[in-house]
């Protein structure tokens, strides 16, 4: 080849197959098509173009070829060279110039790179605050692109955000903030199907099959469900209402009385601080905590709709919260040392966090414009 012999000559001399030939000339496999005059530099891999491919495109896109045409004159995919055009042209010209394409190319290929949070203060800064505000990373990710759609430097991958928390070595957020996340957890684990409820009611009571249409497909908002959550020993509670088409949660004051009496009154109490129009109904499992459900019923004019036994799924959003609040209030814990004033700053800051069902805005936000067409 030094003497001007093309390469599929100097494989018949050579006595190589011509496959042979290219790939101890290219470093990868055969080019069809392709003879040189002069040594060429072999690049890192068969799978990037070395700088003879890049001046073979130069030299046909001056020719007026087409990219489809270029890629089978280098035996490769299409969109392999149309990408490399567009990313390695001039950024103002358009030009593309196969040495300075070449250097673009060397300079993006070493690693480790630098992550897109350690590369950008305010980016970091942004998801910090977001899980100091217990937010999940998809949440962080949905409202970094809402707030800022017009600055793609601001907007990063959920993904992301899991590895600089759980990847060693990476360090790009603070590692105390995985106690943030929901699970507590420093590994990455596969999501579990959640348990079976128990406990079934007893007393009479009307099935949420009989629940108003409007009910189940969150049309129409004023339709709650409600939930205990448990503390050690079965000792202490608290009682949880979410509001099905906004997701807006109130927190219910039990202390260590769940009696059905307690529940009653306690309900009572926190549905008084509704409009009325967002009192239609109430959806619960059958614990026996709502004995006194017909009393209830009686007082507020909020008819209650009793879940079929073992079927969790049909409180979904009451199930999901009540998940979200044992970041608050983690299992095996004493639920009665949690004052009402305390629920209350609990409910606000869950009320303030952007959710995926609802657009990325806030449970907050969407009741604060119901209540604002309303009026």
């Amino acid at each position: 080849m030094a003497q001007g012999v093309g390469t599929a000559q100097a494989c018949r001399v050579v006595g190589v197959n011509r496959r042979t030939g290219h790939r101890w000339r290219y470093g990868r496999v055969s080019q069809a098509g392709r003879e040189a005059a002069s040594p060429a530099r072999p690049s890192p891999s068969g799978r990037f173009l070395s700088v003879e491919d890049r001046i073979l495109i130069a030299d046909l896109r001056r020719e007026g070829r087409s990219l489809r045409s270029i890629a089978a004159e280098l035996g490769r995919d299409p969109s392999t060279v149309s990408r490399e055009v567009r990313r390695n042209a001039h950024p103002r010209t358009g030009d593309y110039r196969p040495h300075a394409a070449q250097a673009q190319a060397d300079a993006r290929r070493p690693r480790p790179k630098i992550s897109r949070l350690a590369a950008n203060p305010k980016l970091r800064q942004a998801v910090q605050d977001g899980l100091d505000r217990r937010w999940s990373p998809e949440q962080i990710v949905r409202r970094l692109r809402q707030d800022f759609p017009d600055r793609p430097g601001m907007h990063v991958t959920h993904e992301t955000i899991y590895q600089a928390l759980y990847v060693q070595g990476r360090g790009e957020l603070r590692r105390e903030l995985t106690r943030a996340l929901r699970t507590g957890r420093a590994v990455r684990r596969p999501h579990r199907q959640p348990g079976q409820r128990q406990s079934r009611f007893t007393t009479p009571m009307v099935m949420i099959s009989d629940r108003p249409a409007e009910a189940a497909d969150r049309a129409v908002p004023g339709h709650w469900e409600g939930d205990l959550i448990i503390g050690k020993d079965n000792a202490s509670a608290i009682g949880t209402l979410v509001e099905r088409a906004t997701r807006y949660v109130l927190l219910v004051h039990l202390g260590r009385n769940r009696t059905a009496e307690a529940v009653r009154d306690a309900l009572l109490a926190t549905v008084a601080t509704l409009p009325t129009h967002l009192k239609r109904s109430l959806t619960w499992d059958q614990g026996a905590e709502m004995a006194l459900h017909h009393q209830f019923s009686t007082a507020t004019g909020m008819p209650v709709y009793f879940c079929d036994p073992h079927s969790p799924w049909q409180r979904g959003s009451n199930e999901n919260t009540n998940g979200l609040l044992r970041q608050y209030f983690p299992k095996g814990t004493d639920l009665a040392v949690h004052t009402p004033e305390h629920l209350a700053a609990v409910a606000v800051e869950l009320n303030g966090r952007p959710r995926k069902t609802l657009g990325w805005d806030t449970p907050a936000e969407r009741l604060a414009k119901l209540l604002t067409n309303t009026s």
